[in-house]
């Protein structure tokens, strides 16, 4: 195999991308970035198998245009000023398909993940964090710990995140989470009245990242498939008449071009449902507050006094809340670092 170089790269093809950018798209890439730009965009990359059926060609060689029509507009994102792309890589639903597709499909990401840790010194230059979405139990061992490297290299990156969702369906993501929190309270980490929407946000894979701002699916499908389905309420949406391998810059223009037009109206929106929200907290603090003070023998009438309870019982919270996380988080790296070789 040959060494990776800057210009042979299949993850960060900036030099290709570069030569192959007209005049004109560079102009529209700078008009872009005037407005506001999205700063975390998923994809639904579909159409892969479409694409080669149209060319008449094996599934696998669609899947692989694939691949490389994802470096490509990963490279379009970064030059748009774009900082985080959520990709649905594979759904849970994909294990359904022939045992050849899916072995293909296991052996294609094994491939590309083990090309991306020969890429090391790129994936330093560029500062991208890659995480893996999904309950990666479900992929093969071998194709787990390739994976689990990837996200340890890259873990302290902070100019861009990619992440990938792997063995991933958003249903199959919230039952996850609400089992994350009935184990909490099982511990004795939590109370059943700490759970929130905020809470439970903060259990799902994506808990690091901010909602997408934009969310683009390709060959023309409008239907989400069980892909960041709680993350979406106030997301953007743009679909594309186009077969993923066929995706072009100019489609990803369009997208944003349609994201600038509803911003306002979206961010609108979503500000109020924020306010909203805190509003609720505020009020199921306060309710478990007096619960607790017409539990105790002696009341207390002084306004002040409630006042103080009520913020006792926030700071209480918080503290448990805080501990509850930082559980989640440690059982969560204790998963990948159990897959990673002694030597990492």
């Amino acid at each position: 195999m040959m060494e990776p170089t800057p210009d042979a790269s299949e993850w960060f093809p900036e030099e290709k991308c570069k030569a192959k950018k007209t005049w004109l798209q560079q102009t529209c890439c700078r008009i872009l970035r005037r407005g506001p730009v999205p700063q975390h965009v998923a994809f639904i990359m579909d159409g892969n198998r479409r694409f080669a059926r149209k060319l008449s060609v094996e599934r696998a060689e669609g899947h692989l245009k694939g691949f490389d029509k994802l470096a490509e507009t990963l490279q379009w994102c970064l030059d748009l000023g774009i900082t985080e792309v959520t990709v649905y890589a594979f759904s849970i639903e994909n294990f359904k398909r022939s045992k050849e597709e899916v072995d293909g499909l296991m052996e294609l990401a094994k491939q590309k993940f083990k090309r991306l840790l020969e890429e090391k010194e790129l994936i330093e230059k560029h500062e991208v964090c890659v995480r893996i979405l999904g309950d990666l139990t479900m992929l093969p061992v071998e194709l787990q710990q390739v994976v689990a490297e990837v996200v340890h290299i890259s873990r302290n990156n902070t100019k861009a995140v990619l992440n990938v969702c792997f063995a991933y369906t958003a249903r199959h993501e919230i039952a996850n989470a609400t089992k994350e929190l009935a184990e909490g309270v099982q511990l004795g980490l939590l109370r059943p009245s700490d759970i929130s929407e905020e809470l439970l946000e903060q259990c799902l894979y994506t808990n690091q990242s901010r909602d997408p701002d934009l969310l683009v699916r390709t060959s023309g499908e409008v239907r989400l498939s069980d892909f960041l389905l709680w993350q979406s309420s106030y997301t953007v949406l743009s679909f594309v008449e186009v077969l993923w391998p066929e995706f072009s810059i100019w489609h990803l223009f369009s997208a944003v071009l349609h994201y600038q037009m509803n911003h306002h109206a979206v961010q609108a929106e979503k500000e109020r449902s924020l306010t909203e929200r805190r509003e609720q907290v505020q009020q199921s603090d306060f309710q478990c507050t007096m619960t607790e003070l017409g539990n105790m023998c002696n009341g207390i009438d002084e306004t002040n006094s409630v006042q103080q309870k009520v913020a006792q019982y926030r700071q209480d919270r918080e503290a448990r809340i805080d501990r509850f996380l930082t559980h989640l988080n440690n059982k969560r790296l204790q998963f990948f670092a159990n897959l990673l070789p002694a030597e990492s």
